[in-house]
């Protein structure tokens, strides 16, 4: 007898909270023995239909796919919103999920949109299940408590938000883990290394918090996850303007070190990273010499210690939790 298949439909970005109810309550209609099948739309349907108006980028796609099976996906099938799958009618577009997957189920939030010009909505979804003898669920949002005792509804347009404002503890609340980047360290301008402090500089696709320092971890290619002082913006000390993103990896040689796994060809950069941030120490500012900034550096490095020796979870808990 072929195992029930419970189908959630949508774009998962940060795989936050109300993900994670969704992931939770499809697990269950499955049962242990059944397939939880994750469609998500990767890039943003937006990014084709109005490309200027495409929402920042908080995880990629892989990342996505990981912590979705991390909650319970079976498996996890990326939808490309190409033109012919954006123009199909709401009822094409479900009927063309249950051929695909064999669906049983479906599990949504109470916003779920779907079909030509977003037509459909969970109205539409329970009455397609209804003609096909489908099951469906429908998750109420998910809220969170801000350190200001804001209540706001776990989304992604709500994370956008608190990450650009730098606001990375209250992003966690929203997401129920660190917020984090991934990205490929790249060649900067190699100036850390002349003052002590040699950086990772990383190019991401990923959405990075505001200006400023912040204490976190970087999760290492081989498995390993050390304290980070990251800095964000740009190196106003050294009148560079560019914006970038570079962490200080604590207690580390660097990739150099004997029996780092680098791939081939690609010692000092070329090699992925992720970063959590777990607390906002600094906001910039413009030192005046060498001499203050590697005070502040050295002060920022021991507030990141101390931090994450205080709550080693803070920064390396993987499980998202409702």
């Amino acid at each position: 007898m072929p195992s029930r298949t419970v189908v959630t439909i949508g774009n998962f970005d940060g795989v936050h909270l109300g993900h994670a109810a969704l992931l939770r309550e499809a697990r269950a209609l499955a049962g242990p023995e059944g397939r939880v099948v994750a469609l998500v739309f990767h890039p943003h349907p937006i990014s084709v239909l109005r490309p200027d108006q495409a929402p920042a980028t908080l995880t990629t796609f892989e990342r996505r796919a990981e912590l979705l099976r991390h909650l319970g996906a079976t498996e996890v099938v990326r939808l490309d919103p190409t033109p012919e799958l954006l123009n199909l009618t709401p009822d094409e577009f479900i009927q063309t999920v249950i051929a695909r997957h064999n669906a049983a189920a479906f599990v949504e939030g109470q916003d779920f949109r779907f079909g030509r010009n977003r037509a459909g909505d969970v109205q539409t979804l329970a009455r397609i299940a209804a003609s096909k003898n489908l099951q469906i669920s429908i998750i109420n949002p998910i809220e969170s408590t801000l350190a200001d005792q804001t209540i706001v509804t776990a989304s992604s347009t709500i994370l956008r938000w608190l990450i650009a404002q730098g606001r990375v503890a209250d992003a966690a609340r929203v997401l129920g883990r660190p917020c984090e980047i991934t990205g490929v360290v790249v060649r900067g301008d190699q100036r850390g290394r002349t003052i002590g402090f040699p950086t990772a500089n990383i190019d991401t696709e990923c959405l990075i918090p505001a200006d400023a320092v912040y204490a976190g971890a970087a999760h290492l290619p081989d498995g390993r996850e050390l304290p980070a002082a990251i800095h964000v913006g740009p190196r106003a000390t050294f009148d560079n303007t560019t914006r970038t993103v570079e962490a200080y990896i604590l207690d580390w040689r660097g990739p150099l070190e004997d029996g780092w796994p680098t791939p081939a060809g690609a010692q000092e950069y070329g090699w992925p990273i992720r970063l959590t941030f777990i607390a906002h120490l600094r906001d910039q500012a413009k030192f005046e010499g060498i001499r203050p900034l590697v005070d502040q550096i050295n002060r920022d490095v021991e507030r990141t210690r101390a931090l994450t020796t205080a709550a080693p979870r803070g920064y390396r808990r993987e499980t998202v939790n409702a």
